[in-house]
């Protein structure tokens, strides 16, 4: 049986491929327990490149809703508390990260798409974070590192969606890339990651590192386990 994530090793390159596709790839607990499984595994096999694509019609719808009346507000806390550590992981890998985007793109899904070094988008897709409609502060704060905190908070502010040729504009797309362009774009990748040494590159990643993961986690504690969370997200999805 396949599971949520299917993973293609290499000695210096391992994909990740986001496998729901019937629900947009999006991140459910299983899903996202691979995923920090596999990119631990990553780290310690010493890949240099970790990429991260969407079987299907998109990229990650984001975090999962579709279980949300089983759950109470404890339960959905730490389903984000775990997203959160999988950005931090990703953002502060010592390889070079690349993502593919195609299709429409929400939430958690556009944060794990803006964690990586490399971002690559069809022309076809859309980014949109509707989480502070419901009082959720989930990588805000590296999306404005991404695209500058001006650009970032007008943005967020209107949870409006994000075109692909927008993003490519502010800088959350490194690249437009045709649907059948993901392994040329690779092959490109793959140049870059091994043109230093491991060492080497694992030092200029960490000499450039901005991630605040005490304080990311903090805000998204504090958001998160402000009462009623469920009932948010329940009202945010009847209105849309």
């Amino acid at each position: 049986m396949t599971g949520p994530l299917q993973i293609e090793r290499s000695a210096q390159s391992w994909t990740f491929t986001l496998n729901r596709p019937d629900k947009m790839n999006a991140l459910n607990p299983p899903l996202v327990e691979a995923l920090l499984q596999g990119v631990g595994d990553a780290h310690a096999s010493g890949a240099r490149m970790l990429v991260f694509q969407g079987e299907g019609r998109n990229f990650s719808a984001g975090f999962d809703q579709g279980d949300l009346n089983s759950q109470s507000d404890a339960d959905l806390l730490l389903r984000l508390v775990r997203i959160e550590t999988l950005l931090h992981l990703v953002a502060s890998s010592p390889c070079l990260t690349v993502a593919f985007a195609h299709g429409r793109n929400f939430g958690a899904g556009v944060d794990l798409f803006a964690a990586c070094r490399h971002r690559y988008s069809t022309a076809d897709a859309s980014f949109r974070m509707p989480g502070l409609r419901f009082g959720l502060v989930l990588g805000a704060r590296r999306f404005g590192n991404v695209v500058g905190y001006a650009k970032a908070r007008e943005i967020l502010e209107q949870t409006r969606q994000i075109s692909a040729t927008e993003a490519a504009d502010i800088g959350l797309v490194t690249k437009l890339v045709e649907a059948d362009g993901c392994a040329e774009a690779v092959a490109d990748a793959l140049q870059v990651a091994t043109l230093l040494d491991p060492t080497t590159q694992q030092h200029l990643y960490r000499v450039l590192e901005r991630e605040q993961p005490d304080q990311d986690l903090a805000d998204l504690v504090r958001s998160a386990s402000r009462p009623g969370l469920k009932s948010r997200i329940l009202a945010y999805m009847s209105e849309r």
